[in-house]
């Protein structure tokens, strides 16, 4: 029964306007959510990219194939329903960000993170008007208050496909910075991940390559550069 999958039965997938947004139809019936909501999504780029998923199944349908669904059908079922919630767990990565942690040794990996990471906390307090300062070694540290709040409320500003999306470019990067400088195009979201997987980068060139490491950093690879997509499509 675990293996059972729902049958294609329409012909034709459509975005069409709705209520407050657009929708998908298939053969003139409307998708719903699997909390039986209405799939109401703020574009019509994001309702083509959904009907082209829905097109796309052959004889069974397989959600995991259907990357823009899924992450629609969070943003409706899960993160509307908590977004409060979700956007305080997003805001408290700032307070343990990431790029704040730099390395006490050897000098080549703190030169390498200073070049990388230093950017971003830049173009954060220019752009973002929060300032977060690195320290030396991986003991916590709070960041200042004023930085924080002032990251926490663009968090809270953000809807709920937005912040679906959100949620993977910062859970995935490991740092509230860099999520939202995927979301605000600071770099190509291929780099914006690059910088995120520094440390990692430096551990393969010290101890060698790891084929299941490698796989597993590769489909957190697609999954953020699908968010960042998804993000994308939602504005």
């Amino acid at each position: 029964m675990s293996d059972w999958k729902p049958k294609r039965f329409w012909t034709n997938s459509t975005a069409v306007e709705a209520e407050d947004g657009y929708t998908v139809e298939l053969d003139g019936r409307r998708v719903k959510t699997p909390a039986k909501a209405a799939l109401i999504l703020p574009t019509e780029a994001m309702a083509e990219a959904v009907a082209a998923e829905w097109d796309a199944q052959d004889k069974e349908v397989d959600p995991t194939t259907m990357p823009f669904t899924r992450s629609a059908n969070a943003a409706i079922d899960k993160v509307r329903i908590q977004h409060s919630e979700v956007a305080d767990m997003l805001a408290d990565y700032g307070d343990s960000d990431l790029l704040c942690y730099r390395a006490t040794h050897p000098q080549e990996l703190q030169e390498r993170q200073a070049a990388d990471w230093d950017p971003a906390l830049d173009w954060a307090a220019e752009t973002l008007q929060a300032r977060l300062i690195p320290v030396a070694g991986v003991l916590h540290q709070p960041q200042s208050a004023e930085a924080l709040a002032q990251l926490r409320q663009q968090v809270h500003a953000l809807d709920a496909f937005q912040l679906a999306a959100f949620h993977d470019l910062v859970s995935l990067s490991g740092s509230l910075i860099l999520g939202f400088a995927a979301a605000q195009d600071w770099r190509e979201p291929d780099e914006i991940w690059r910088i995120s997987r520094l440390d990692e980068a430096w551990q393969i060139e010290q101890w060698g390559h790891d084929d299941e490491a490698h796989a597993v950093a590769e489909t957190k690879k697609a999954a953020f550069l699908h968010a960042k997509t998804f993000f994308d499509l939602s504005v």
